[in-house]
């Protein structure tokens, strides 16, 4: 099925096979609502996976699909990188790296450029239902854009790149959800996607390889490598297709 959306100010082309739709994506839905049948309030599903590996198109496409599969419930897409600190506050500080101390900009994406503790007040906020909306990042603005999405929705459906890191801090969110998923691939696949899509961004192709190879590259190591285990564990094919992992 293709699939087209607007993701982060970037316009996306997505196709997912019938045989992923009949084989996980469907059954996954169908858990999810008898999750919250169960629950009877409302269910915080987080997807974790590195960059590159379609995970804010993914739960915009169940989001999307949820409507024929599961009406009985809404389901709602968001995500954590609305908690990237703003790009002045990113422009004017520093972190260690390597040794070597570089502006935050240079290393944006990485786990120390997100607010944590706000990212973690706002889901004990959404699942409280003290928090009414949430916020979004755009891509060509470089910045989160605050309140973006009204939060009306009975699984929500949260995705980011370490909402499973296995570190201090990170390690208690997922002990806000009620289940989890996380995506791997080949670090060379999420390579080529991730240049392609910095490219989109308005870069030239040397400045989007320079940038994946410095910095985006790190973080796919950190979540391929550093992350707690899922409930449901996808693989990302070399032919952009997800397949479940036989030992999850």
């Amino acid at each position: 099925m293709e699939y087209n959306v607007n993701i982060n100010g970037i316009d996306v082309h997505a196709n997912y096979s019938e045989e992923t739709i009949d084989t996980i994506f469907k059954p996954l839905l169908h858990r999810l609502s008898d999750m919250r049948k169960t629950k009877n309030a409302k269910l915080l599903v987080m997807l974790a996976a590195p960059p590159g590996a379609g995970k804010s198109t993914l739960v915009s496409f169940l989001e999307y699909v949820a409507k024929d599969i599961i009406p009985e419930f809404k389901v709602q897409a968001i995500g954590m990188d609305g908690f990237h600190r703003r790009q002045e506050y990113l422009e004017s500080h520093t972190m260690m790296v390597d040794g070597a101390e570089v502006r935050m900009v240079e290393v944006k994406g990485c786990p120390e450029t997100f607010d944590l503790d706000k990212l973690k007040a706002s889901i004990e906020g959404a699942l409280a239902g003290t928090k009414k909306a949430w916020p979004a990042y755009d891509r060509h603005l470089h910045n989160p854009v605050e309140d973006a999405i009204k939060l009306d929705a009975d699984i929500l459906l949260l995705e980011g790149n370490y909402l499973l890191l296995d570190s201090p801090g990170w390690d208690e969110l997922s002990n806000l959800a009620d289940y989890t998923i996380k995506i791997t691939a080949d670090p060379d696949i999420l390579r080529s996607r991730l240049i392609d899509r910095k490219e989109k961004s308005g870069n030239s192709r040397e400045k989007a390889e320079q940038f994946v190879d410095f910095s985006d590259m790190r973080n796919v190591r950190l979540c391929l490598y550093h992350s707690k285990n899922a409930d449901l564990e996808l693989v990302l094919d070399p032919n952009s297709n997800y397949v479940q992992k036989e030992n999850a």
